[in-house]
């Protein structure tokens, strides 16, 4: 058997991500690879972390891209902030609150779970009520932007109860880092971790993460070591810290970061206030087109992420059908349900490259025609009218 090259064909990634590259990020990628010790790559080092910084919006100075997937981010800051027998309060309002609580389970530690329905937010009653229960509580974790259901919970509100009953705050922030208001360091936030493919409009493959100086702390002075080799920020410092010399730790994917760099140099050059503005304003258009041809949302007004959308699927259309006709007819991704809205509801992204006027009609005109085609029950021929007025606005 003879196998040629591989040449993906050219999609418009509208889905739960990972989300459109930036043509100047994928020629960042082919640029050429040098060591992970070469001098001018840990200039780029200290670069990076600067960018992550003004991304974050922290001085944190343990900010560094993980050299793996946001899974590895999260289990990052899980495996250097809790050791076992220790108790966790989880909010859970969709599938990655449940994989934060796996985490704990791993470590040897205890999960105490608040619960909230599918498609709202983590009710700031209720983490309260769980924290006076468990005055021995030491972190509170959280997903601020919540991929599985497109709804965005009140972190600056969570982390000051988490504060307020001494316990160390953990976001998980891979769906809003770059698309909506994130304020590490004004809201007080002790460990977040994000992922490249989705706002940053970068590969997957990284995870950046911060940590305050009180999370720091903590990992210093740890009684039992991090169970991750990999994962144990003692070790990656290392590499990662400040200054000319690094120790070796592990070889970082250095093509990739030639990547992430590139889109977060791209953030910089935009305003990180007018990306949430621009993902705003595309979502309002979206929005705009979804509702006039008679689709509704999941998550109620006001607790919406901009660039995640999750869209209910009209009664008697099949989901994967939808979905398959987009993306063989028109060469467009858009995102299944997962979990307890599998089957229900269609995730739509906006997020970063993929966040523009273009792609907003361009999914629409799209949608309609295939769910016109199908005799689904959606009003026909307002859906990109009603999006271009509302851009129009601004």
């Amino acid at each position: 058997m003879t196998i040629s090259s591989f040449h993906p064909p050219q999609r418009t990634l509208m889905g739960p991500g990972p989300s459109d590259v930036s043509p100047r990020v994928l020629e960042a990628l082919a640029r050429p690879t040098i060591g992970h010790l070469d001098p001018a790559f840990v200039g780029m080092m200290d670069e990076m972390k600067a960018l992550l910084q003004y991304a974050f919006k922290t001085e944190n100075a343990l900010t560094l891209p993980v050299s793996a997937p946001g899974s590895a981010g999260m289990e990052t800051c899980f495996v250097n902030l809790v050791e076992p027998g220790d108790t966790v309060i989880v909010c859970q309002n969709g599938v990655f609150g449940g994989r934060m609580k796996e985490n704990v389970v791993r470590i040897g530690a205890t999960p105490v779970m608040v619960e909230d329905d599918w498609g709202t937010v983590v009710d700031p009653d209720k983490l309260e009520s769980a924290l006076k229960a468990n005055p021995d509580a030491k972190v509170v974790a959280f997903v601020h932007a919540e991929t599985s259901t497109g709804a965005q919970s009140d972190a600056e509100t969570l982390v000051k109860l988490a504060h307020d009953h001494d316990c160390l705050s953990v976001v998980d922030a891979v769906t809003s880092l770059g698309g909506s208001p994130l304020k590490v360091d004004e809201w007080g936030i002790d460990a977040i971790y994000s992922g490249t493919q989705k706002c940053l409009s970068a590969p997957p493959g990284l995870s950046p993460v911060s940590f305050s100086e009180r999370a720091a702390e903590v990992i210093r002075t740890r009684k039992s070591p991090v169970q991750s080799w990999f994962l144990d920020l003692n070790l990656v410092m290392g590499y990662w810290g400040a200054g000319a010399k690094r120790a070796y730790h592990h070889t970082a994917p250095i093509n990739n970061l030639y990547g992430l760099f590139e889109s977060l140099v791209m953030l910089q050059e935009e305003g990180l206030e007018n990306a949430w503005t621009r993902h705003e304003l595309n979502h309002q258009a979206l929005r705009a087109g979804l509702e006039a041809m008679g689709l509704s949302f999941v998550v109620k007004e006001g607790d919406r992420l901009p660039q995640l959308n999750a869209v209910r699927i009209p009664d008697g259309i099949d989901d994967a059908t939808v979905r398959s006709r987009l993306l063989n007819e028109y060469q467009l991704e858009i995102g299944a349900g997962l979990g307890t809205l599998a089957g229900k509801v269609w995730r739509i992204g906006l997020m970063g490259y993929a966040s523009s006027p273009r792609n907003v009609v361009y999914c629409l005109t799209a949608l309609e025609a295939v769910l016109a085609d199908m005799d689904a029950p959606v009003n026909k021929g307002v859906a990109v009218s009603a999006a271009t007025q509302r851009l129009q606005k601004g």
